[in-house]
């Protein structure tokens, strides 16, 4: 392709919609993400090709493919547009009581103590903020975040790392077994299913509940269960009422206040394991709004969980644990 004479020079709305069509893989689905019609997108996809002088997409490919020209560019261009968006985000905000929207996500294992302390010092440290909070599964924050239709989450970090977004280390939030306070039989008895007393296991659509099967396999653990859910006050109220045991984790039955007294918390049998929570943030994210998050969100765990737990179960002090 032979450029034209470039009335304009390059434009950030080309390079923005140019990546969006990259990710989307269609003219339509990069309309229903930039709202723009899909001949607005065209028009400025062509601006883009004739300005460089090549084909960025081979246009006769469904859906769209980039050529290998456009595959260098795209590589280019991605760590520019990332320092261009973290640069708008901070100069926009002007400090964090500049900052005028925050979309925030956590997982409901905050939401009894934390994220309604947190939501309150945010409005008066942020006045000039409009919020949207959102409680959801640790997997769909992710995928809200990818989508940026959140710019933070506080949530359960998966086994794979984050290639799009970045994410800072939060809490160490290590495996343990709640048991009925009345419960008869051994704990590896009753772990390894030899007791009455049937295993209750959050959803396995849950990431919390994949790693707790997928360490029940590697010691050779086959749990029957009886009761599958994705609450934690509901398994806890569920245990607590002499229906069965299960596996959990320190900040979830310090959640559970109401049933502590009618619950036994211990070690998990062998080999410990852990799952970590981490504040995770699209890239362009203020960073002095993540660190003010990342400050109160420690204090909060710290007040509410971390203190309470290991008052009452000392044991847990070199697992149960704020992560740097």
């Amino acid at each position: 392709m032979r450029p034209r004479s470039a009335p304009k020079d390059l434009s950030l709305k080309w390079l923005e919609l140019f990546q969006i069509c990259t990710q989307k893989g269609s003219l339509q689905q990069a309309a229903d993400e930039s709202g723009l019609a899909v001949s607005t997108i065209s028009h400025h996809l062509r601006n883009l090709e004739e300005h460089l002088g090549v084909a960025l997409f081979n246009h006769d490919r469904r859906p769209m493919v980039l050529t290998p020209k456009g595959k260098v560019f795209l590589h280019n261009i991605d760590d520019a547009l990332r320092a261009i968006r973290r640069a708008k985000a901070e100069a926009s905000a002007g400090g964090v009581t500049e900052a005028s929207y925050l979309r925030l996500g956590t997982i409901e294992d905050l939401d009894s103590d934390i994220v309604p302390e947190l939501a309150v010092y945010l409005s008066r440290q942020m006045p000039r903020c409009d919020f949207l909070y959102q409680t959801e599964s640790s997997h769909t924050l992710i995928e809200m975040l990818r989508n940026r239709q959140l710019d933070l989450a506080i949530t359960a970090s998966p086994s794979e790392r984050f290639a799009d977004l970045q994410d800072r280390p939060l809490l160490r939030d290590p495996f343990i077994v709640a048991l009925p306070r009345t419960a008869e039989g051994s704990l590896a008895d009753i772990v390894d299913g030899r007791a009455k007393l049937p295993f209750l296991r959050f959803s396995s659509n849950l990431i919390i509940a994949r790693q707790i099967e997928a360490q029940l396999r590697r010691i050779g653990i086959s749990a029957s269960h009886s009761f599958e859910c994705s609450n934690n006050q509901t398994l806890m109220a569920m245990v607590a009422a002499g229906a069965g045991w299960t596996i959990t984790t320190p900040l979830l039955f310090a959640r559970a206040k109401r049933f502590q007294s009618r619950l036994r918390m211990h070690a998990f049998p062998g080999k410990s394991f852990a799952r970590e929570l981490a504040i995770v943030t699209t890239p362009d994210c203020s960073r002095s709004v993540v660190d003010l998050i990342d400050r109160k969100t420690r204090a909060l765990i710290e007040e509410n969980a971390l203190r309470p737990l290991l008052e009452i179960a000392p044991w847990l002090k070199d697992e149960f644990a704020l992560l740097n």
